[in-house]
């Protein structure tokens, strides 16, 4: 067992480097200059995350991660703090083994029928419940002991822990949430069309897809000879999660077909009534549109800083895709943060450990603030432009997005299934798998005979799992 007091001085180290990290990129700003400076690394930052004694290396907490990404720091960069935890307070190290995002499931199934060392993948769809019920990872639960949840450490998540058991056990253990489908929108545009604020809504609970109609319709009414839009963005995951539906739902053992779901069907509805009154721009975009030609632009978390920088003047804020008005609670699309314990892998004990070290730094109330100060700071790119920021109320905004206490999240099954419900095809719409065909409002124009079309597929799909 980890002596308490080591634990706790890692915890602590981990936040200081972080807030170390924050202090350094800021430190050479001018007294005088009041604009963000670009962010800088610093010897002064380098890996010193422990002060007293750090744990003795162990081959036993030795874990080799196959993944298209590292979780070693690149280029200078500052160790994560799960990562600081695990080395520091376990004595545990990562060894990366590089394959692409495309052949990642490939590499990891000839890697396993080789023989060859694996021992932790990366959550991501095709994980659950394609990669569990085809055999590719192990459960967890005889690990919880060294995960800390007997602790209560992931009280907090257990519903979501529950949300992914098959079979009784646990394949997929999410530290955290993250990446919910947000709306981002301009107050000073809003106040200038004298359209009330969505995130205030949000917070008196009044925040649904009507009050988001209204909006838009108001927005084209004030200048009905403009160029206006709605909405432009992915969104049409996010409109049927807002339901609490999924296309492919679980139950802990049965995948089910719910295509003929009067709540999809609702969303769908919603959907095509926002297309049918032109209010969609199919335009692609990558940050909300500097020309404030559109009210909302619908994306995941990643694209908030992108459309600071875009839109400095903006005064931009996020709110979650609306509530659906007949349903419980506010159900929001998102990723899920997780790793994976493979098949074979002798080193649960280790997998174990640095999830907890995961779940730490996720909920640990030092390392969030730390994490906080090193998010905000802002960055500029060597012409004196904005590369990217977030303001603290966008910050805090967020947090509030990915509480569990204030949203419950769905998980789709049918987007961890095979090239059939997700494949890209050719990238034309009708080569596209199921649930690209049934959230693109662009295609769901006649919903009844995408429905009948698209439901023997899913069924179908669905009984390969099940054989």
């Amino acid at each position: 067992m980890l002596n308490t007091k080591r634990l706790l001085a890692a915890l602590t180290a981990a936040a200081a480097v972080l807030t170390a990290a924050t202090s350094c990129s800021n430190k050479k700003k001018d007294s005088g200059d009041t604009q963000p400076v670009t962010a800088e690394k610093s010897s002064e930052t380098a890996d010193t995350t422990f002060s007293g004694d750090p744990a003795e290396p162990s081959s036993d907490m030795e874990i080799t991660w196959l993944a298209d990404y590292d979780l070693n720091p690149q280029g200078g960069d500052q160790r994560s703090a799960a990562l600081a935890l695990f080395e520091d307070a376990y004595g545990g190290r990562i060894n990366w083994v590089r394959t692409s995002a495309n052949d990642k499931f490939s590499t990891l199934s000839a890697m396993l029928d080789s023989g060859e060392t694996v021992d932790m993948f990366p959550f991501d769809g095709g994980v659950f419940p394609g990669g569990v019920m085809s055999g590719q990872f192990a459960p967890l639960d005889s690990y919880f002991g060294d995960m800390g949840v007997d602790e209560g450490l992931w009280s907090d998540v257990s519903s979501l822990m529950d949300m992914f058991a098959y079979n009784g056990q646990h394949y997929v253990i999410p530290y955290s949430i993250s990446e919910p489908v947000l709306l981002t929108y301009s107050r000073k545009l809003m106040k200038s069309e004298g359209i009330d604020d969505p995130r205030t809504l949000w917070q008196e609970g009044k925040w649904d897809w009507d009050a988001m109609k209204s909006m838009i319709e108001k927005f084209r009414s004030n200048n009905p000879d403009a160029y206006r839009y709605g909405i432009n963005g992915w969104f049409g995951q996010a409109a049927i999660s807002s339901t609490g539906r999924a296309v492919v739902s679980y139950d802990g053992n049965t995948l089910k077909n719910c295509m003929y779901d009067p709540d999809i069907a609702r969303a769908e509805a919603m959907i095509n009534g926002i297309c049918a009154n032109g209010w969609v721009s199919t335009l692609w975009r990558d940050t909300f549109p500097a020309d404030l030609n559109t009210l909302f632009y619908a994306s995941g978390s990643w694209s908030l800083g992108i459309s600071n920088a875009a839109n400095p003047e903006s005064d931009l804020m996020i709110v979650p895709f609306p509530k659906d008005p007949e349903a419980d609670k506010n159900y929001i699309s998102c990723n899920f943060n997780a790793r994976m314990l493979t098949r074979d892998s002798q080193k649960g004990k280790a997998v174990a450990t640095y999830l907890k070290c995961e779940r730490l730094a996720a909920s640990d109330e030092n390392m969030k603030k730390a994490a906080k100060e090193q998010a905000l700071i802002q960055v500029k790119n060597a012409s004196g432009t904005y590369r990217s920021f977030i303001t603290e109320e966008q910050y805090d905004a967020l947090q509030e997005y990915t509480d569990l206490s204030k949203v419950s999240p769905v998980y789709d099954f049918g987007n961890g299934m095979d090239t059939a419900m997700t494949g890209y095809g050719n990238y034309t719409p009708d080569s596209r798998g199921v649930m690209y065909r049934i959230t693109d409002s662009q295609q769901t124009k006649d919903w009844e005979a995408l429905k009948s079309a698209l439901s023997p597929v899913i069924d179908g799909e669905i009984a390969k799992y099940s054989n």
